[in-house]
């Protein structure tokens, strides 16, 4: 099937011209590339957390597949969503998805279903695809859309998702899509921030888990995060590093109330 873009034009720019020259304006460029198993994207409209998500795609060696995980704010379709075969359609054509993997995933982690509803109007990961399409044009993905914060469940999708990638002749990248701390002031949200990013450098998924929850901190991805924390540990990652960490008031001008923003690979 083809998933028609949500938020074309809205969160991105609907003109393929524009939104290139958008995305150009968001990448840098690196002296050398960094070997990541893993990266952690915001994902909100590109004039807010573009430059965050552009920062961190240009600083990594982009394999040919990719595996997405992102939270579902719809609330929508199953718990572990699977975008069905097919492809994507943004302003720059279509993204395919990687049936070889989607099988693979659907075998390893029977907790996953193959669910186009999670996904139609679904943001969290579809700002990603543009990123990756003007990168790394012939990719093909993945997509998993997250709407369960039990543990045991984030843990078994890690670990299938390690089993999977550690079966590949091809090297694949896994990018978890996660905004921080939501309408705080500037100063809170990076000091509540600071406690989630600590277990993510650190590879710390159950660390980040028992964090996030206790600290009530708003990081909307959390729950894609420690899948994703977890597979990397189980597949060697031994480093985290933050690429950047910004907020909303930077394009706004308003710190009052700030929606945080973190870049960060793992390798």
């Amino acid at each position: 099937m083809i998933r028609e873009s949500a938020v074309a034009g809205q969160f991105y720019p609907g003109d393929p011209e524009e939104l290139r020259k958008t995305i150009g304006s968001f990448v840098r460029k690196a002296p050398s590339l960094l070997e990541a198993k893993a990266v952690v994207v915001p994902h909100a409209g590109y004039i807010y957390s573009g430059a965050v998500a552009g920062e961190v795609f240009s600083s990594v060696r982009l394999p040919n597949r990719v595996i997405l995980l992102g939270p579902n704010h719809t609330g929508r379709g199953a718990p572990l969503a699977l975008a069905p075969s097919g492809a994507w359609k943004t302003p720059f054509g279509e993204a395919l998805i990687d049936d070889e993997l989607n099988r693979n995933l659907a075998a390893e982690c029977p907790e996953l279903r193959e669910d186009s509803v999670a996904h139609r109007f679904e943001h969290g990961l579809e700002v990603q695809i543009p990123f990756l399409q003007a990168l790394h044009p012939d990719f093909t993905f993945s997509a998993i859309c997250v709407r369960t914060l039990d543990l045991l469940t984030l843990e078994t999708l890690g670990h299938a998702m390690a089993r999977v990638i550690a079966s590949q002749k091809d090297p694949v990248m896994l990018i978890a899509s996660s905004d921080m701390t939501h309408y705080q002031p500037k100063e809170d949200a990076a000091r509540q921030d600071k406690f989630a990013i600590d277990r993510v450098l650190a590879i710390d998924p159950a660390g980040l888990y028992t964090t996030v929850l206790e600290k009530g901190i708003s990081m909307c991805g959390f729950a894609p995060a420690v899948s994703v924390l977890t597979a990397c540990r189980d597949l060697g990652a031994t480093s985290g590093r933050l690429i950047r960490y910004t907020n909303s008031g930077e394009a706004s001008g308003d710190y009052k109330s700030v929606v945080a923003y973190a870049g960060i690979a793992i390798a």
